[in-house]
């Protein structure tokens, strides 16, 4: 399964055609019969005012030189939330030679090791455009599992998701943890610098994990912002808790994501024990 910006960009407008209704916008289909769910080309390109050959070469992406306008009035007319916004517009537009994937990784500044040691009471640790664990504290390894006993190719949030047992009994609904962490996947790969590493984990994990390939084929896109999840850890039992993310300086690639819980709930008290 391979990462093809092109493809990707037919792929992704295709999808978002065929969940939208005729009936919606007072389409009729005066006796022809769909052989497609959802709005035509045709449909539309009349909807976002721009003209039939232009939209089937954007769908087609025969060129990733569209203006900033017609893929805002495709946006809308495909209902398009911000997230998936920004995906199309990452899309269809060409990535600059000088934003390309860099071999290997540079090193985290020691300020932001020094940041993840001070929160010392959440869950926190940073993570890259294709979900690598870069960094983590203490009350993550607690939490989640001890990165620092995994090989450095295995710290990763969409292979432990996936792939490790373990992570994946700790979320009371896998299944929505296992969609965001593909939606998360899918929008940042998007962004510079692009595969080939994410290329890689994508081929690997459609290889081995049907349910990820289940769900890739979805193409469902989400910010990595903020939201909960529910956790069910081997020694306090059933936790809720919030994530927020912040992108750090000097890092576009990279995400700060910290976990905390409700005061004075009885997943505080949870996440206090397991963190002291």
């Amino acid at each position: 399964m391979i990462f093809d910006r092109r493809a990707e960009l037919g792929e992704f407008l295709r999808s978002r055609r065929a969940r939208l209704r005729p009936e919606e916008f007072g389409l009729t289909s005066y006796g022809r019969q769909r052989r497609v769910p959802g709005l035509r080309r045709e449909e539309l390109a009349q909807l976002a005012g721009v003209s039939v050959d232009h939209y089937v070469r954007l769908e087609q992406g025969r060129n990733l030189r569209f203006s900033g306008e017609v893929l805002d009035a495709v946006a809308k007319a495909l209902r398009l939330n911000p997230a998936e916004r920004e995906h199309l517009h990452l899309l269809a537009r060409p990535v600059p030679a000088a934003a390309e994937e860099p071999t290997g990784s540079p090193p985290l500044r020691p300020g932001i090791h020094s940041l993840l040691s001070a929160i010392s009471d959440a869950p926190a640790y940073v993570v890259d455009h294709r979900t690598d664990v870069r960094a983590w504290n203490r009350p993550a390894a607690a939490l989640i599992t001890d990165f620092g006993e995994l090989p450095a190719a295995e710290r990763n949030m969409a292979r432990l998701v996936f792939l490790d047992d373990g992570v994946r009994d700790l979320y009371v609904d896998w299944w929505a943890r296992a969609r965001d962490v593909v939606a998360f996947l899918r929008l940042d790969i998007a962004r510079p610098p692009g595969p080939p590493a994410a290329q890689a984990l994508i081929e690997e994990l459609s290889a081995v994990s049907p349910e990820f390939g289940q769900i890739w084929a979805e193409h469902d896109i989400k910010a990595r912002e903020h939201g909960s999840y529910r956790y069910r850890h081997p020694l306090v039992g059933e936790l809720e808790l919030t994530y927020e993310t912040l992108r750090l300086p000097g890092h576009p690639d990279l995400a700060l994501i910290v976990h905390t819980a409700e005061k004075g709930s009885p997943s505080q008290e949870a996440l206090r024990i397991l963190t002291r």
